[in-house]
């Protein structure tokens, strides 16, 4: 049977907590049982782990949730950058010393946007440990891609003045409002709540977050062997998966979320009527899919069965 979320009354709390992890203040926000299965929240850009605020009590009556604001983020510390700048295998070995500080051997991961770009690097350095995928709107298929403005003439010529000219258009407030609103049905735009994107572009705009901002996006553009080992490494072990993405996000349209049927034919696919920031419209949706998901596939060992019948086909969502 599928578990029902906590009453409002009984619902876990959350605790915010900071740890250092080689010089840098990784905040985190971390709900449930210290002894139960892990599930860790990998966020999005240009956010944080607010973005998991109405989840995380979703899922932490009998899970120990784990959401940590990757460096440069929230309220985690801006890290240091060398002549290289900064990039996801940088912030994947933080989150990796962070989750072995924490005592965490193996967890289930919720991959969103460039927290995809760092998940499949803790998944190729952490093999056995993975219980389980869920991906919203999350990067493995770039012949897919969708539109990501000016960044590609930044990849392809990173001189100063692409950078500017990127940055400009990037981590602007219409931009980083646009992946809040863009793909959202009409009769939802009144779920989006303000804040959200005017939180994040105030973080944007605090001094020195830019450059590594900047830094992450230009490291889109370097990822094809990981993204081709996760591939391989997907096919191999076949983990459990769970597909939740909104299909109007413009930046991983539905083709590029619907790809990882082709390398794990078992995993189950929704199509949500939404956009890129599909828990801003659609949290308890994919909180029920995602409790579900853990109850038959991950608790199970593995099982996409509940008792042992052949593998249903990949699930389709309401509006797929």
């Amino acid at each position: 049977m599928t578990s029902s979320p906590a009453s409002p009354q009984s619902r876990p709390r959350i605790h915010h907590r900071t740890r250092t992890i080689d010089g840098l203040e990784i905040f985190s926000r971390e709900a449930g049982p210290d002894d139960a299965p892990v599930v860790l929240l990998l966020h999005g850009f240009p956010t944080s782990s607010r973005m998991y605020r109405d989840l995380i009590p979703q899922l932490a009556e009998h899970r120990r949730v784990l959401a940590p604001d990757l460096p440069g983020f929230g309220s985690s510390s801006l890290p240091p950058r060398g002549d290289d700048g900064w990039g996801f295998g940088q912030a994947a070995r933080v989150i990796d010393r962070w989750l072995e500080q924490l005592g965490v051997d193996r967890f289930t991961v919720y991959l969103m946007d460039i927290g995809g770009s760092i998940g499949w690097r803790l998944a190729l350095a952490r093999p056995t440990q993975i219980a389980g995928i869920v991906v919203q709107n999350a990067p493995l298929y770039p012949e897919d891609g969708g539109d990501f403005g000016l960044l590609p003439t930044y990849w392809h010529e990173p001189t100063p003045a692409n950078r500017a000219l990127a940055q400009a258009e990037a981590l602007s407030l219409e931009n980083t409002r646009a992946q809040y609103e863009v793909g959202v049905a009409d009769a939802d735009i009144d779920l989006l709540d303000p804040d959200a994107w005017q939180l994040d572009q105030a973080q944007l705009d605090r001094p020195g977050v830019a450059d590594v901002a900047m830094d992450y996006l230009l490291d889109i553009s370097r990822q094809v062997e990981t993204f081709a080992a996760a591939r391989a490494w997907l096919r191999e072990t076949r983990p459990p998966l769970l597909v939740a993405s909104g299909r109007g996000d413009v930046i991983f349209p539905e083709a590029s979320q619907r790809a990882f049927l082709d390398d794990v034919p078992d995993a189950e696919f929704h199509a949500l009527d939404t956009g890129h920031f599909a828990l801003a419209t659609h949290v308890d949706e994919i909180g029920a899919l995602i409790r579900d998901f853990l109850a038959r596939r991950v608790d199970a060992g593995g099982s996409s069965a509940r008792t042992g019948s052949p593998a249903p086909a990949p699930a389709e969502g309401s509006a797929a």
